[in-house]
């Protein structure tokens, strides 16, 4: 869009303005000359208000472009988001735009909020780079928002990724769905065809199942008629006669009752006491048995062991191996003749 599409101007002034929180004052103190610069190109006056804390962006008579003040409008909302200057100019370009995508009030608990937001940006932010990448755009998380800024493509899905990850949907997920998408667009036979066959479809495994009730509250049978009435006190008393009995009788019944569920008591009380003086079982005596002597013992054979044992020498050899010497001796003797 150039002067001579617009060589009279603009009818009216158009201004916006937005407020910036007290942390971003010294940034944006600083860098303030350097955004008046860019948006004098387009001839755009830019207005910072440190008292009331907002900043203001007005065309002029000289504006030619009608949506020069969009574009500075989103300027200025991007460095109140915390968005660096340098990052922030490329909106004024005609293929950059910017999303800012609120995420406050996706979760209900501030822990499960804090955790999601720090999953989308990953360890050490490589989940965030690893986005930037595939949508090439400039991506900023900081505190309810996420500012993004790039082509119109990219933000789409940018925007898919976040709320996914405040779904608790893992990035992870959306980003290897990126990568297939990235790739399968560089072949130019594909690009005409349906890609749901070629990206993954990811099922949740940890889906918690519903307890069951210990007891199942069964429904009863339809009848259309009534439950039956529950009995009064009077229909009780006139059910056991106790309707009819005088005042005196009453009471000398009630306290008859009284005193059976006294004496009741006293009783289960006394019998506890004696518990402890009753003795407790003793176990059965066993007898010993005596040991059987199957085998009856021989005196005299042990009585001959004896006097043999005597008879030997101690260290003396049995008479066995006595004989087999004598009789190795006398070969010996044979053979030297």
């Amino acid at each position: 869009f150039t002067r001579e599409d617009n060589p009279r101007g603009l009818l009216e002034e158009s201004s916006f303005a937005t407020l910036f929180p007290k942390y971003r004052e010294a940034y944006l103190k600083e860098c303030w000359p350097l955004v008046q610069k860019a948006l004098g190109e387009h001839y755009v006056n830019a207005a910072l208000d440190l008292i009331e804390g907002s900043m203001t962006v007005t065309t002029t008579k000289k504006t030619f472009d009608p949506y020069a003040i969009i574009r500075a409008r989103d300027l200025i909302k991007l460095l109140a988001r915390s968005v660096p200057f340098e990052q922030a100019v490329r909106i004024l370009q005609d293929d950059v735009a910017c999303d800012i995508i609120k995420i406050g009030s996706l979760v209900r608990k501030r822990e499960t909020f804090i955790k999601r937001r720090a999953r989308l940006l990953g360890p050490k932010g490589s989940t965030l780079k690893a986005l930037e990448l595939l949508t090439n755009c400039y991506i900023m998380v900081q505190g309810n928002t996420v500012s993004a800024l790039g082509p119109f493509s990219g933000l789409k899905e940018v925007r898919k990724v976040v709320l996914d990850t405040m779904k608790n949907i893992h990035p992870i997920y959306n980003i290897k769905t990126l990568m297939i998408k990235r790739e399968l667009a560089k072949d130019p036979e594909l690009r005409t065809q349906s890609w749901e066959r070629f990206l993954p479809k990811f099922k949740r495994k940890n889906l918690k199942k519903r307890k069951e009730p210990k007891k199942k509250n069964t429904k009863k049978e339809y009848t259309p008629f009534p439950p039956p009435q529950p009995e009064s006190q009077i229909d009780k008393e006139l059910a056991s006669g106790e309707y009819f009995l005088k005042e005196r009788q009453k009471k000398r019944k009630q306290m008859e009752e009284i005193k059976a569920k006294q004496a009741d008591a006293v009783k289960r009380r006394q019998e506890e006491r004696n518990k402890a003086f009753i003795p407790p079982k003793e176990k059965p005596a066993v007898k010993t048995k005596k040991a059987t002597t199957e085998k009856k013992i021989d005196i005299e054979a042990i009585k001959e062991k004896v006097k043999n044992a005597k008879k030997k020498k101690l260290g003396a050899l049995p008479e066995e191996e006595v004989k087999l010497k004598m009789a190795a001796d006398e070969k010996k003797k044979k053979k030297k003749k």
